[in-house]
């Protein structure tokens, strides 16, 4: 048999049998579709019949002392799994979550917190890697908490900010952590002041909060960060659209990205720009005047100018004990809002709002009941009350 020959009967006698083609691979497909399903190969290499599926492993199920001790440890996997627990909405996994945080609270509050906001395509992500690669060279540990928009119609994130954040995500003192909003207004998502928490008490010493992507009125981060940063393009708007109220009278420091090249000069316009209108504006944060600087995240350039400025604001919030109190102020208002979100929530889980909420919100949506009668109506059915006309006395 000549070489050729035995290559032929080789291939033949190797090929898996016609019966071995997928399921969607036609009958009379010959040799237009190269593929085949193959049994397994064992480690002797060999052909070996496939085992039998296993069910996949679960992993184990932390106890509060794991999980304290793998963040004191910082685990990163473990703060991971601390972060998901917070962000559960099952009851049960909110008791343990309450527990975890008041057993980890006196290791937390020693980070710095910023909160980085901006229109979508602010480059807030590449500055965000900039800065935290720079932070990282540096000796800090830098926590980054990114906040994905959620479908309105299915609910789901991509959770891409870690994918842009590449080369952060390789330094071993960053710790990323996308999340989705859930619909959450004011760009962050429901549970991010909790995350902050576990963060810092895992060792970070640098906290950035990355918004979705901010508008007038998008601006809940503010009540979770000490140093709110405002991220600019070139060409964002006028001088009146700086002076009327919204997130820049918030902010305090303000940084015009995308510095570098052909832009360069536009950007620095914009800057010059944005220093005319912070002139008409009351500061942010008493004691302090917020700048507006330029930088490019691509070059680096103004990179560390602007993160020289963040760290003066914290000297001087210190000095003048604005960070403490601050701090003291988000505390009091995260309360009242826990509490709002608690009685929401037992509103709608009231049996009897859940027995009457449809066939009123088919009344309102008819044009039968108005907004407001219906929700007092709702309201007395929550407490139980009503009139016998049926309409709600509150």
């Amino acid at each position: 048999m000549t070489p050729e020959e035995e290559k032929a009967h080789h291939a033949e006698t190797s090929r898996p049998s016609a019966g071995d083609r997928p399921d969607w691979v036609p009958a009379n497909a010959g040799t237009a579709f190269a593929t085949w399903v193959v049994e397994g190969v064992n480690r002797a290499g060999l052909f070996a019949p496939p085992s039998a599926p296993s069910a996949p492993p679960r992993r184990r199920r932390l106890s509060i002392d794991d999980y304290a001790e793998g963040i004191r440890a910082r685990d990163t996997t473990v703060l991971a799994r601390a972060i998901t627990l917070v962000e559960s909405n099952a009851a049960a996994h909110q008791d343990l979550a309450q527990q975890l945080l008041a057993r980890v609270l006196p290791e937390t509050g020693r980070s710095m917190r910023v909160g980085i906001t901006g229109i979508p395509g602010a480059g807030k992500s590449t500055i965000i890697e900039a800065l935290g690669c720079a932070l990282c060279g540096q000796g800090h540990r830098v926590a980054v908490l990114a906040v994905d928009p959620s479908s309105s119609v299915t609910g789901g994130s991509i959770l891409g900010d870690k994918v842009r954040m590449e080369k952060l995500s390789r330094q071993p003192g960053a710790f990323i952590r996308p999340s989705p909003s859930g619909g959450s207004l004011g760009g962050v998502a429901r549970k991010s002041r909790e995350a902050i928490l576990l963060c810092e008490a895992a060792g970070y010493d640098v906290v950035i909060v990355e918004t979705v992507g901010v508008g007038q009125n998008e601006v809940t981060v503010r009540s979770m960060v000490d140093c709110f940063l405002l991220l600019s393009i070139a060409g964002a708007g006028d001088e009146v659209q700086g002076i009327k109220k919204g997130v820049m009278e918030l902010a305090d420091l303000i940084v015009v990205n995308k510095a570098d090249g052909d832009n360069r000069l536009r950007a620095l316009g914009a800057r010059a720009e944005l220093e005319r209108v912070l002139h008409y504006l009351k500061p942010a944060t008493e004691g302090w005047t917020t700048p507006a600087l330029a930088a490019s995240a691509r070059t680096g350039e103004g990179v560390a100018e602007f993160w020289g400025r963040v760290r003066e604001f914290f000297d001087v919030c210190r000095r003048s004990g604005m960070l403490e109190e601050r701090r003291r102020e988000q505390a009091i208002a995260w309360m009242h809002a826990l509490i709002r979100e608690a009685l929401q929530a037992e509103f709608y889980q009231n049996a009897a709002v859940r027995a009457r909420v449809a066939g009123i919100e088919q009344a309102v949506a008819a044009g039968v009941k108005p907004s407001l009668a219906a929700a007092k109506e709702l309201l007395a059915a929550a407490k139980g009350g009503e009139t016998a006309g049926g309409a709600a006395t509150v």
